[in-house]
């Protein structure tokens, strides 16, 4: 589908410099740009590119001035935040190419079920009894939704997502291929005979607004109550949040990160990848966890910053990173002091014997 200059302009609110009648039927990186494709400016890191693309238009800030001659066949969409523009011309873009909002012949739909207008249902997919899909929707092949969910929306479940029995899914959510929503929490105790008996997990789970999950993350259903992701909550792939967990708004999680049950993180955290979060702890608002790291208690003071395995705080850990460093050559003079007090100690009993 082709866009005009003057189209793209009217979109961002931007102004043509050049011809209003160019058109572009793709995007691209400013150092790739191609005849017919659309590109961005906003690092001046990559300004040099601007004057050798063969882009057809690019997207720029309004304070852009160029330092060189442009291409002749170049034509500028000056707008207040070009990074911010171009994303938003990626939304359109991403809301054209999709599928058309059709429910497919081989999709299981119970008839109990309460399907939203312009909704998407693709083929293989099964949504049980007493279900609420919301409107706008879209909802990908091979999809399973069981009884007595709820979906917001404006949410989109890609392919292969799972959502257990009566869990709760908000508007504008994004759940990737192979989400897990709702299995069973982690819930075992020994029995007499010293085998594991499984403790009923009858809580749900329960997305907020904004909420983006990754591909292949599971988020457990409560023992009892709920599991909470909250509003605006980020997840990457890969990612294991036990039951009864709760999440707190605009948290951002990166990939192969645990939370194990019960444990309570802050709102407008930030964990890294391979984070290991033991159960029934605290973590305050605005806390930083660094990649790799464990915590094993409570951190308690918020926007703290914490690294290492087990984790203390970033300052102790620069501290002690120092003196770890230095364990080699302090072992040296170590063996040094003892050779010498060995000598030493062999010149004084040669002297008293």
């Amino acid at each position: 589908m082709e866009f005009s200059a003057s189209q793209i302009a009217h979109i961002l609110e931007g102004e043509v410099q050049g011809s209003q009648e160019t058109t572009v039927n793709t995007l691209s990186k400013i150092e790739e740009g191609k005849k017919g494709s659309l590109s961005f400016l906003s690092n001046p890191k990559y300004e040099s590119y601007i004057y050798q693309t063969e882009a057809s238009i690019v997207i720029v800030n309004d304070t852009f001035i160029p330092q060189d001659k442009l291409p002749s066949t170049l034509t500028l969409v000056k707008v207040n935040n070009a990074q911010a523009a171009f994303a938003k011309l990626l939304d359109v873009y991403n809301e054209i190419k999709q599928e058309p909002l059709t429910i497919h012949p081989q999709a299981v739909i119970d008839s109990t079920a309460k399907i939203g207008a312009n909704v998407y249902v693709g083929a293989n997919v099964y949504i049980g009894k007493n279900t609420v899909v919301g409107n706008n929707c879209k909802i990908y092949p091979g999809t399973y939704i069981g009884n007595d969910v709820a979906i917001g929306n404006h949410t989109t479940l890609f392919a292969n997502v799972n959502v257990y029995t009566a869990c709760i899914i908000g508007k504008h959510c994004t759940l990737h291929s192979g989400v897990i929503i709702g299995g069973d929490g982690f819930g075992f105790v020994p029995n007499s005979e010293n085998n594991y008996h499984k403790v009923p997990q009858i809580g749900n789970t329960i997305l907020e607004d904004h909420v983006e999950v990754g591909a292949n993350t599971t988020i457990d259903r409560a023992t009892l109550g709920s599991t909470i992701i909250r509003k605006g909550v980020k997840l990457d792939n890969l990612i294991q949040i036990a039951h009864n967990v709760e999440v707190g708004e605009n948290t951002v999680i990166a990939a192969q990160t645990g939370v194990a049950g019960s444990t309570k993180i802050g709102k407008n955290c930030m964990i890294g990848g391979q984070v290991g979060i033991v159960g029934h702890l605290t973590i305050a608002d605005g806390v930083k966890i660094a990649a790799q790291s464990g915590i094993g208690q409570s951190v308690l003071e918020e926007n703290s910053i914490w690294q290492g395995s087990p984790a203390f705080s970033i300052g102790d850990y620069k501290r002690s990173y120092v003196l770890f460093r230095g364990l080699p050559k302090l072992k040296q003079q170590i063996d040094q002091l003892k050779k010498e007090l060995s000598t030493i100690v062999k010149s004084i009993d040669k002297k008293n014997s």
